[in-house]
C-alpha cells in the first residue's frame, strides 16, 4: 500500500513538473553549448543550441497540454532562454568571429545578451494576446547560431551588423504573430 501511494505521488509530481524538467534540459543544453564553444568544439556547440530550441518549443507545448502552466515555469523558462539563446550564441559568435576585435567584439556580444534579457523581462510582465512584441530571443539566438556556420566565408563586419540588427529586433515594439 505504501509503495503504491509513493508511486502515485511520484507520478503526480513528475506530471506537475514535466514542463519545468524540459525547461531545465534546455538550460543544460545551453550550458553544454558554452562549454563546447570554450573547448573549441563549435560544431557541437551549434548543435546544442538548436536542440535547446527544440526543448524550448516542447516545454510550452507540454505545459499547455497538461494544463500545468505556472508563474514559476514562465520565469524559469525566461532565465533558461537567456542562457541558451542569449549567452550561448553570443559566446559562439564571439569565439568564432568577433574575438578578433577584442573588446569591441565583446561589446557587441554583451549588447545582444542585454537586449535578450530586456526582451524576456518585458515579455514576462506584459499581456501577450496572440503576438510577440519584438523578436523572441529563441529566434534571434537561432539566427545568430545559424550564421555561425558561415564564419569562414562571412566577413566580421557582417556579424557585427547581424548582432546589432537582432539585438534591436528583440527590443523593438514590432508585433510578431505567434505561430
Amino acid at each position: 500500500m505504501f509503495f503504491a501511494h509513493y508511486l502515485d505521488l511520484t507520478r503526480r509530481k513528475l506530471k506537475e513538473n514535466a514542463a519545468n524538467i524540459i525547461t531545465l534540459i534546455n538550460l543544460s543544453l545551453g550550458c553544454i553549448s558554452i562549454f563546447f564553444t570554450l573547448k573549441g568544439t563549435t560544431d557541437w556547440a551549434l548543435i546544442m543550441i538548436f536542440v535547446a530550441a527544440l526543448a524550448d518549443r516542447l516545454d510550452g507545448m507540454v505545459a499547455r497540454k497538461l494544463r500545468i502552466e505556472s508563474e514559476i515555469g514562465k520565469q524559469l523558462d525566461s532565465l533558461c532562454d537567456l542562457v541558451s539563446f542569449g549567452v550561448a550564441p553570443a559566446t559562439l559568435i564571439y569565439v568564432t568571429s568577433l574575438s578578433a576585435l577584442g573588446y569591441t567584439g565583446m561589446f557587441f556580444c554583451i549588447i545582444f545578451i542585454i537586449c535578450g534579457g530586456y526582451r524576456l523581462a518585458r515579455f514576462n510582465i506584459t499581456e501577450n494576446h496572440g503576438f510577440f512584441q519584438g523578436l523572441p530571443i529563441t529566434a534571434a539566438g537561432c539566427i545568430l547560431t545559424f550564421f555561425a556556420l558561415f564564419t569562414e566565408i562571412i566577413h566580421t563586419a557582417i556579424f557585427i551588423i547581424l548582432t546589432v540588427v537582432l539585438s534591436l529586433a528583440m527590443i523593438s515594439s514590432t508585433k510578431i504573430k505567434k505561430m
